[in-house]
């Protein structure tokens, strides 16, 4: 475990992306197989299941080291954190020498997934043995895979940059063999480093292609006809997999959602073996797309009965060709990959390849992008034709032309501590819009704002807080700021009865007054609007 708290730190202590992608590489020529894969399933994003609750945790930490509930409230709200602030009040307290080295996969697979099958009494016992000998390091790792918390702040690309490294293979085939479900063990990791590039996995996917936003005026990309223009359809990305004889569909978070959608899964056993599609899932009915608010209802649910159903049809809308008859496509050109996909999805029920958009000018296009809300569309896709699949966010081929944001001007009422780095800082706020007298709150969001705006708000939450719950402060009503989201929908679970989609800080509106705050009844109108 000493070497993945090593590699934490090192990651958590540099900006330098060459910095991080080298201490990976060391990570993974050093650490056994077994050990290497569990390291790389968190470096991925992926975490286990919380083992104990927070509430156990506080609990045995205040018995161990006596600290009254006040104090712990006090030390939690300034860290943030709760692993690092009980790896902190333990490491104040004598220690006998460190315990010998173990390896990570004997701590997880041996010591920490068991705890599940304990009862309270057990769990305890185990948790203060270990708790009494660790050193400080170790103890904050081992309570952050306690509470399923732990997050490494590194991106997937520069993951498998490392990986790629190591095994000096092609990134995109590294990417290849990450994607989809696997399990952190000593083979799966002798696999990916492996040279013999055949993929036993046929439910895995391919790495998604992701567009850039468009920044730049769209005439410099040069002549429309160069380019597939579609619309930007408002659902679920994902690609649709059959082979021999199964049918998976993952989105583009890598979970698999065959289950979700019956009708397009049951659709899909009519494909040809060796086919894979990239698209979108939508709530679709009598040829038009229907709002995302109506796919939400389909979204988390664990039973889908009729009327759900019936409420939220479901299509899947190809835009890819990625494979065909087990051929891999993506290295030929966009312009013949549309031209096959065409002819494999003709007259096929529940799939309909997105029509092209054709227009004389780019300026005819930007004229039609003013109707996307109206078609429940998020504006436009731009591909080059002669664009091979590539993978990742890489610049150049595809373009997003998104709409314009809805805006809101709202008050800050609440922060809390953000995460990693920024545990010290206040960075995520709750943002209120007023209703007659009242504040009411909307919002929450934690994007937008530079470095030293944070720090500036920061010292402006501590030196006007109200209140104190926990780690969330309740501040003068003073601060106003614009907020943008791409999307409005009503919300019985909310108070305000509305639910803002991707909200975001726009910019601090030092300008304006806390009276100068949008109303309640004007986020009702754009709603009322977009419907």
């Amino acid at each position: 475990m000493r070497r993945l708290a090593d590699l934490y730190e090192a990651l958590d202590a540099t900006t330098s992306t060459n910095a991080k992608v080298e201490a990976m590489v060391r990570y993974f020529r050093e650490a056994p197989p077994q050990d290497a894969a569990w390291g790389l399933y968190f470096l991925t994003g992926r975490r286990l299941k919380r083992l104990l609750t927070s509430k156990l945790l506080v609990q045995w930490t205040q018995e161990l080291t006596g600290i009254p509930d006040w104090l712990f409230d006090e030390v939690y709200a300034s860290v943030g954190d709760l692993a690092e602030v009980i790896a902190l009040l333990l490491d104040q307290h004598e220690r006998p020498a460190a315990p010998e080295e173990m390896p990570l996969s004997w701590w997880l697979e041996e010591r920490l997934l068991p705890l599940k099958g304990l009862d309270a009494v057990e769990q305890r016992e185990q948790v203060l043995s270990w708790w009494r000998v660790l050193p400080r390091r170790e103890l904050f790792l081992l309570n952050k895979l306690l509470t399923g918390e732990l997050r490494v702040g590194v991106s997937d690309t520069l993951v498998v940059r490392a990986v790629a490294q190591v095994a000096g293979l092609p990134p995109a085939t590294v990417s290849h063999r990450l994607m989809g479900t696997w399990a952190p063990s000593r083979a799966f990791f002798e696999q990916l480093l492996s040279p013999d590039v055949s993929d036993g996995d046929v439910s895995r996917p391919y790495p998604f292609y992701l567009a850039s936003p468009l920044e730049q005026p769209v005439a410099s990309l040069g002549e429309p006809t160069d380019w597939l223009i579609e619309w930007k359809w408002d659902g679920i990305r994902g690609q649709l997999i059959r082979r021999r004889g199964a049918v998976y569909l993952w989105s583009r978070g890598e979970e698999l959602i065959t289950d979700r959608f019956p009708e397009i899964s049951e659709a899909a056993a009519a494909l040809p073996d060796g086919t894979v599609l990239d698209g979108e899932v939508l709530a679709y009915e009598d040829g038009k797309p229907l709002p995302f608010s109506r796919l939400q209802r389909r979204i988390g649910r664990q039973k889908l009965t009729s009327k759900v159903l019936a409420e939220a049809p479901a299509a899947f809308i190809a835009y890819d060709l990625l494979e065909e008859k087990g051929e891999d496509l993506r290295g030929k050109p966009l312009r013949e990959r549309r031209e096959r996909l065409e002819a494999l999805l003709k007259d096929k029920p529940r799939f309909t390849v997105s029509p092209a958009v054709v227009t004389g000018s780019w300026n005819a296009l930007a004229a039609l992008r003013h109707e996307s809300r109206e078609r429940n569309v998020e504006g436009f896709m731009l591909k080059r034709l002669e664009s091979t699949y590539q993978h990742g966010r890489k610049r150049g081929d595809w373009w997003k032309w998104k709409i314009d944001p809805f805006t809101v001007d709202a008050v800050l009422l609440y922060a809390h501590p953000g995460h990693g780095r920024r545990a010290s800082l206040y960075t995520d706020y709750t943002f209120a819009v007023w209703n007659g007298s009242d504040l009411l709150p909307v919002a929450k969001a934690y994007s937008g704002l530079s470095d030293q705006e944070i720090s500036k708000l920061d010292r402006w939450i501590r030196a006007h807080t109200k209140e104190k719950f926990g780690p969330v402060r309740s501040v003068a009503p003073e601060q106003v700021f614009e907020l943008h989201f791409e999307g409005i929908a009503a919300s019985p679970r909310h108070k305000s009865g509305v639910a803002l989609r991707f909200p975001r800080i726009a910019r601090w509106r030092l300008d304006k007054k806390p009276q100068d705050a949008d109303s309640l009844d004007r986020l009702k109108e754009l709603l009322h609007a977009q419907h």
